[in-house]
């Protein structure tokens, strides 16, 4: 019958061998299937004369049922398909179709529905896809196969940098033609690549994600490379596209040619890999951010989420890969190294900066345990906590890892102030996960940290900003004593808001002598604000010579505002003499508020030539609202070109009101 219908010899003979193997193993092609592992019409077709070559997938199975030689059960079928002219469709795989992204090990994106508890499926929690470079040389290699040529191409890139997405996103114009794809993975990756290689038929993508695990295996790697190699420049089975993945230290040492006194152990894998490596970029560039950023405003919140965090350095594919873990590793940490993380989110939530000192960190974890976990806590609990903390997930993060913070470059300051900002507590520093301490702002935002947390805080912090914010939330949570604690701390180490405020605090409780020296020290900081404050206090007191003196002080720290709000308030006592002499002391530091509010008294007062010399000082100072006011001066004057004409110089000097002020002027008109 096959003669009859026109089938070769050989799939005459490979026919008649699985029929004898069946009579002499004596069973039916039910019992066969089930043996093989096959469908019962998979079975029969392969049997039946009328049917074309059974595939190379199926006679393997067959022939290990039988206990038929496979080898040579398989030449049969390869030279039969030649014989045919035709090839079969089936192989090894399935259609692209039919696999999920996450199946072929791209890298689950941002906290997904599984973390968050949703009900959404994990196919639709998929960030859109971003373009970048390495992608158009993907297309490229796409078209060559669409074109009938087969390519290989392995893509090199640090962890969780797009890699796998990249591929998965390349293959989707293979699926609307109906190509296959292949992803070897059992029993081992190495194993089941070698064993089905030579199986693999036309239009199939061959997967072979973290590549390492195939070409670097110590025992096939080579072979497994030679096979690939023979895959690829064999018409007859093409075309196929072959798409790996592997980190930066691999194809460097893949790559590298051997020094003549030693073996030479990846020959095979490095003439597969030349000239078919395509780098991918840790971080997205500015053209990738703007289109990241457009997708974001479109409704994609888990790139607008990443991009909340990842914006600066461009880490955008690390931040989505390694988002779930993180929470999953928080979840499931062990109780010290929960504390630690808690103790950390409350830290950065309530202003302490990134890098959390270690000490701080492990008194303050103490209050966040249960008795009962508080009394299981072994010698070593907080090196253990560390570790487990320490471990990265993908991406190269990790919840908690020790940080080295960057010297601070400044201008040479005075001691005083040099010292200021700078972090007493010596010891490891760590950086918590920028994704967890996003996920703590949220989770723990109705949360009070225990008393371990603000008793560590005054112990180990010694940054005065930092100092200085944990004391206004411990107010804000009416933990009074801490605060008051916090913010002498605070003043301790060079705070100006802390001095400033327990200044103020010191006046209205009539030490008027404390207030001044720690309004001093402020102002040492730079803080003259609070210099202004005890001036209008003790000018509502009446002590308009302490009032006087501490604006002066201010002034003489480059702070004119005390010098005017005096002003204005001898102003409204109508001490004109007082007032004017306050606004010429700030006018003559350079201070054109001054000079106008001078003006604006000098005009009421009947002296306009005085009130126009006050406005040109300070014009000539490039105070553009002094040309407007000038302006208005000469128009009431009816004077209107000279007042056009200042109105365009404060216009030149980039000034819009003076446009507008023009153009009112010449509707009038």
């Amino acid at each position: 019958m096959d003669e009859q219908t026109g089938h070769s010899p050989q799939l005459t003979k490979l026919r008649g061998r699985l029929a004898d193997g069946l009579a002499r193993a004596r069973l039916n092609q039910t019992q066969l299937a089930r043996r093989a592992g096959l469908g019962r019409t998979t079975v029969s077709e392969a049997l039946s004369p009328q049917k074309p070559v059974p595939s190379a997938e199926t006679v393997a199975a067959l022939s290990r049922a039988l206990r038929l030689p496979e080898a040579e059960m398989l030449a049969l079928q390869r030279t039969a398909v030649q014989q045919a002219g035709t090839s079969t469709t089936e192989g090894p795989g399935r259609p692209i179709g039919e696999w999920a992204p996450h199946d072929l090990e791209v890298h689950r994106a941002g906290p997904g529905p599984t973390a968050a508890g949703s009900d959404m499926s994990a196919e639709r929690a998929w960030p859109a896809y971003v373009r970048r470079e390495h992608d158009r040389v993907l297309d490229k290699t796409v078209d060559d196969t669409m074109a009938g040529r087969s390519r290989i191409m392995v893509l090199v890139g640090a962890s969780s940098t797009g890699k796998t997405r990249a591929c998965w996103e390349a293959v989707q114009p293979l699926a609307d033609q109906g190509w296959r794809l292949w992803h070897p993975f059992d029993p081992t990756r190495a194993q089941a690549a070698l064993e089905q290689l030579h199986r693999v038929g036309p239009r199939t993508v061959v997967w072979l994600n973290e590549a390492q695990h195939y070409l670097g295996d110590r025992a096939v790697g080579e072979q497994i490379a030679a096979a690939v190699h023979r895959l690829l420049v064999s018409r007859e089975r093409g075309p196929v596209l072959v798409l790996g993945t592997l980190w930066p230290e691999y194809a460097t040492q893949y790559t590298a040619l051997p020094t003549p006194a030693e073996p030479d152990l990846h020959s095979r894998v490095r003439e597969l890999l030349a000239g078919h490596l395509l780098a991918v970029p840790d971080a997205f560039d500015a053209p990738a951010l703007a289109a990241a950023r457009a997708l974001a405003k479109d409704g994609d919140w888990l790139l607008a989420d990443a991009l909340t965090r990842a914006h600066a350095d461009g880490r955008i594919t690390q931040d989505l890969a390694g988002a779930p873990e993180l929470l999953n590793r928080y979840q499931h940490a062990g109780p010290a190294a929960k504390a630690v993380l808690q103790a950390a989110m409350d830290a950065r939530r309530l202003g302490v900066g990134l890098h959390l000192p270690q000490a701080f960190l492990t008194d303050a974890a103490t209050d966040y345990l249960s008795q009962s976990d508080y009394d299981q806590l072994s010698d070593g609990w907080a090196e253990q906590a560390y570790a487990e903390l320490a471990k990265p997930v993908h991406g190269k993060q990790a919840p908690l890892r020790q940080t080295s913070p960057r010297p601070v470059r400044r201008p040479p300051a005075p001691a005083s102030a040099a010292t200021t900002g700078a972090e007493a507590g010596k010891g490891p520093q760590f950086r918590l996960a920028d994704y967890l301490e996003q996920h703590g702002r949220t989770s723990r935002r109705h949360l009070c940290p225990p008393a371990s947390f603000w008793h560590a805080a005054l112990t180990h912090l010694a940054h005065p900003d930092h100092l200085n914010r944990i004391a206004d939330e411990a107010e804000k949570r009416l933990r009074l004593q801490w605060a008051h604690h916090l913010r002498h701390q605070a003043a301790v180490h060079g705070s100006p808001v802390a001095l400033a405020l327990l200044a103020v605090m010191r006046a209205e409780a009539g030490d008027p002598d404390g207030a001044e020296v720690l309004a001093r020290q402020a102002a040492g900081h730079g803080d003259t604000d609070v210099l202004r404050q005890l001036a209008e206090m003790r000018e509502e007191a009446g002590d308009r010579d302490g009032a006087e003196a501490l604006a002066q002080e201010a002034a003489g720290l480059g702070d004119t505002d005390a010098l005017r709000q005096l002003a204005v308030t001898r102003e409204l006592a109508q001490d004109w003499d007082g007032a004017e002499v306050l606004l010429r002391q700030a006018a003559g530091l350079g201070d054109t508020d001054a000079s106008r509010q001078l003006a604006r008294m000098r005009e009421e007062a009947g002296d306009r030539d005085g009130a126009e010399a006050l406005l040109r000082q300070a014009a000539g100072l490039g105070d553009t609202d002094a040309l407007r006011q000038l302006a208005e001066m000469r128009e009431e004057a009816r004077d209107r070109d000279g007042a056009e004409a200042l109105l365009r110089q404060a216009a030149g000097l980039g000034d819009t009101d003076a446009l507008r002020q023009l153009a009112e002027m010449r509707e009038e008109a």
